[in-house]
C-alpha cells in the first residue's frame, strides 16, 4: 500500500510538472526539456559505463565537455526565440556547440589516459539518441508560432499542440498495451529484451491509440488538424514509441540494471520516463516538416 501511494504521488507530481512546463510558455517548455536532456544524458553515460568498463576511463574533460556540448546543442535549437540586444540563446548555443564539438576530440587525445574512438562513439551516440531528439521536439514547439500548417481553419496551431499530442498518444499506447496484455496477452513480443511485453498487448495498444486519435480528430479536432494528421501522429507515437521503449530496455538489460535512475520513486529515471519520446520525436518532426507545413 505504501508503495502504491508513493508511485501515485510521484506520478501526480510528474504530470503537474510536465503540463506546467509544456503549457505555461515557450521558455518553460525549453527549460523543461533542457533539464530532461541534462539528466537523461547522464543516465545514458551511467548505462554505457556498466555495459563497457572502458568508458569509465574517459577524462573529466571528455565527460563534462560532452554535457556542455549537449546543453549548447539544445540551446541552439531555440534559434532566435529567446534573447535581447541582438544576441539570442540559439546564437550562443550554436557557437558553444561548434567550439566544444571541435575541441573535444583534441582534449581527449591530450588529456585522456588512452585515446579511444569507441568512447567518442559512445558519447556521439548519446548526443544523437537524446540531445538531437529533444532538440527537434523543442524546434516543433518553437516553430509552430512562425510557420503555417495545412489542415486547419486558421493555418496556425498552438505551439505546444503537436508535442503534447505526441506525449498523449504515447501514454495512451502504453496504457492500452498494459491493459490488453494483462487481460489477453499470451505471446511474448521480444522476450529477450522485455519479457513482460506481449504481441497482443503491443498491437492492441497501437490500434487503440490510433483509434482514439481518429475518433477525437474526426469529431473535435478538425479545426486544428486534418484527420490524416491525427492518425499519422498517433501511428508514429505508437510504433516508434514502442521501439524506443524496447531500445532502452535493451540498454538496461545489457547494463544489468532494472531502472536507468531513481528520480521518480517507483517509476525509475529520466530515460525510463522519456524513452518512447526519444525515438518518436525525430519521426514526428520529419512528418511535420514533410506533410504539415504549408
Amino acid at each position: 500500500m505504501k508503495t502504491f501511494f508513493t508511485r501515485t504521488a510521484s506520478a501526480l507530481v510528474f504530470v503537474a510538472v510536465m503540463l506546467g512546463g509544456i503549457l505555461w510558455s515557450p521558455f518553460t517548455f525549453f527549460l523543461l526539456f533542457f533539464l530532461v536532456n541534462f539528466f537523461a544524458l547522464q543516465e545514458y553515460f551511467k548505462l554505457v559505463r556498466a555495459i563497457d568498463t572502458g568508458y569509465r576511463e574517459v577524462s573529466g574533460w571528455h565527460r563534462y565537455g560532452v554535457l556542455v556540448a549537449s546543453c549548447a546543442i539544445i540551446m541552439a535549437f531555440t534559434g532566435e526565440s529567446f534573447g535581447t540586444t541582438g544576441i539570442s540563446l540559439g546564437f550562443m548555443g550554436w557557437w558553444l556547440a561548434v567550439i566544444f564539438l571541435l575541441v573535444l576530440p583534441m582534449g581527449e587525445i591530450l588529456l585522456g589516459k588512452d585515446f579511444s574512438l569507441k568512447n567518442i562513439g559512445y558519447s556521439a551516440l548519446g548526443l544523437l539518441y537524446i540531445t538531437l531528439s529533444l532538440g527537434l521536439l523543442i524546434d516543433m514547439r518553437l516553430s509552430a508560432g512562425v510557420i503555417r500548417f495545412t489542415g486547419s481553419s486558421t493555418g496556425m496551431q498552438p505551439g505546444w499542440m503537436i508535442p503534447l499530442l505526441l506525449i498523449c498518444f504515447i501514454w495512451i499506447n502504453d496504457t492500452m498495451a498494459y491493459i490488453i496484455g494483462s487481460l489477453i496477452g499470451r505471446t511474448p513480443f521480444f522476450p529477450a529484451i522485455s519479457p513482460k511485453k506481449t504481441t497482443e498487448g503491443s498491437v492492441g495498444g497501437m490500434v487503440l491509440a490510433i483509434a482514439v486519435a481518429g475518433i477525437f480528430g474526426y469529431y473535435w479536432g478538425r479545426q486544428w488538424l486534418d484527420l490524416q494528421h491525427w492518425l499519422a501522429l498517433a501511428g508514429i507515437a505508437a510504433v516508434f514509441g514502442t521501439a524506443g521503449d524496447l531500445l532502452e530496455s535493451k540498454l538496461k538489460r545489457m547494463a544489468g540494471v532494472k531502472d536507468s535512475g531513481n528520480i521518480m520513486p517507483g517509476h525509475g529515471g529520466f530515460l525510463d520516463r522519456f524513452d518512447s519520446l526519444l525515438l518518436a520525436a525525430p519521426f514526428a518532426w520529419l512528418y511535420v516538416q514533410s506533410f504539415m507545413i504549408a
